[in-house]
């Protein structure tokens, strides 16, 4: 079976990749606490153009869709506050926001953040918001089926880039919660 990996020209560890990684990522990396090294997060360089899953495995390869995972932002409501957490389910599916989401937050009702509270809150791009790098207290929720994959290709923080991070380094982020039906 194919990697991730074998879809790109160059693949290098993202910490020798630091100035093309948004501000909080590579921050996240040079203080890195997840559970496995460091060096198993891997960079490859790719045309902004080419962020969005659909267009990505259509010029990389097809094959790549059962491997790819997408970080989207939703925000959790009940009683006049509003809590902020990222969903990380594989690419082919869709992140179950008003079930699984809204009851793990506790949220009356839950919804996907608007794309400026997304990506002014993660201080990423949209169309690469990735797991590495959230901030503090956000809740990570880990579809079971991503934390399961040998390697998951995930966003950057920017439309340019893409990160190669085996699942099971992704379960153990900070904040990380595995759920089993998150993606549906």
């Amino acid at each position: 079976m194919s990697t991730p990996m074998d879809a790109f020209d160059e693949v290098r560890p993202a910490v020798e990749c630091l100035d093309l990684l948004t501000a909080p990522v590579a921050e996240a990396l040079r203080t890195w606490r997840g559970s496995e090294p460091v060096e198993q997060v891997l960079f490859v360089d790719t045309d902004p153009d080419k962020a969005d899953t659909a267009v990505l495995v259509e010029n990389y390869g097809s094959w790549l869709l059962e491997q790819s995972a997408n970080c989207v932002v939703v925000a959790g409501k009940r009683g006049g506050e509003t809590t902020l957490a990222a969903c990380l389910v594989l690419a082919h599916t869709r992140a179950d926001v008003n079930g699984v989401v809204r009851r793990h937050l506790g949220a009356r009702k839950a919804s996907f953040a608007p794309m400026d509270t997304a990506t002014g809150e993660s201080g990423m791009e949209f169309g690469g918001i990735t797991p590495i790098g959230l901030p503090a207290g956000w809740p990570l929720l880990v579809d079971a089926a991503v934390a399961d994959i040998p390697y998951a290709l995930i966003g950057s923080g920017s439309r340019r880039g893409k990160l190669i991070v085996p699942g099971k380094l992704l379960a153990g982020l900070p904040g990380a919660v595995v759920l089993e039906g998150l993606g549906a």
